[in-house]
């Protein structure tokens, strides 16, 4: 995953998509391979609320497969020994940088780690500073999830102008907040924005088309 942007659209961010956090392993593979061939995405997240390390494996064996023939990064919510297990390429936290050191040790310098940070600039910092590959801030849209704090705008300017480790917006984005964001995040975060329609391939390709 890297914060070089796009050789046709030099100046847009890049997407990291986010699966569902339910699907069938059965039909999912096909969206998403459906997703991958129309549009140009960076990393897959592989966000799974479910526990249960069966259905997380064979969830994660479909999406590598899918993702790795069209040369695309993915990585887990959380999971490291199912990253390693499983031939992921890394591994998203939600804890900001509390457990960054304790993961690299095990996944090695190669592997994709990020974390989530939420509106927190001093968490984001820290992160950064003992070898997040990229930082997460969110919500950045309104949602009922959380306790209603947002990642603004000027965060991710801040960041952008100061910090070199690429940003990744994400939460209840819309068309309005991305084409707000454009200028000053690496990445975007797409996930339920684009399963929940009927139409994931167009949905994303809306987003995509307002960064410009």
């Amino acid at each position: 995953m890297s914060d070089q942007p796009n050789s046709d659209a030099l100046d847009r961010p890049q997407i990291y998509l986010i699966t569902p956090a339910a699907f069938d392993v059965d039909t999912f593979p096909a969206q998403l391979s459906a997703v991958l061939d129309a549009h140009e995405i960076a990393c897959v997240r592989l966000a799974l609320a479910t526990k249960d390390e069966e259905t997380l494996g064979r969830a994660a064996d479909a999406c590598r497969e899918v993702c790795h023939a069209r040369d695309v990064a993915i990585v887990i919510d959380s999971h490291v020994a199912l990253a390693e297990r499983h031939g992921l390429d890394g591994v998203h936290l939600t804890d900001g940088a509390r457990t960054i050191r304790k993961v690299r040790k095990t996944l090695g310098d190669d592997a994709i780690v990020g974390t989530y940070c939420g509106a927190s600039r001093h968490d984001g910092m820290t992160a950064g500073e003992i070898g997040a590959d990229y930082i997460a801030f969110g919500p950045v849209g309104d949602t009922d999830l959380g306790d209603g704090t947002k990642a603004e705008k000027e965060l991710f300017a801040w960041w952008s102008e100061m910090i070199e480790v690429p940003v990744v917006a994400e939460g209840a984005l819309t068309v309005d907040i991305v084409r707000d964001l454009t200028s000053v995040t690496d990445f975007f975060a797409v996930g339920e924005e684009i399963w929940a329609t009927d139409d994931p391939v167009g949905a994303l390709g809306a987003l995509i088309a307002v960064m410009s």
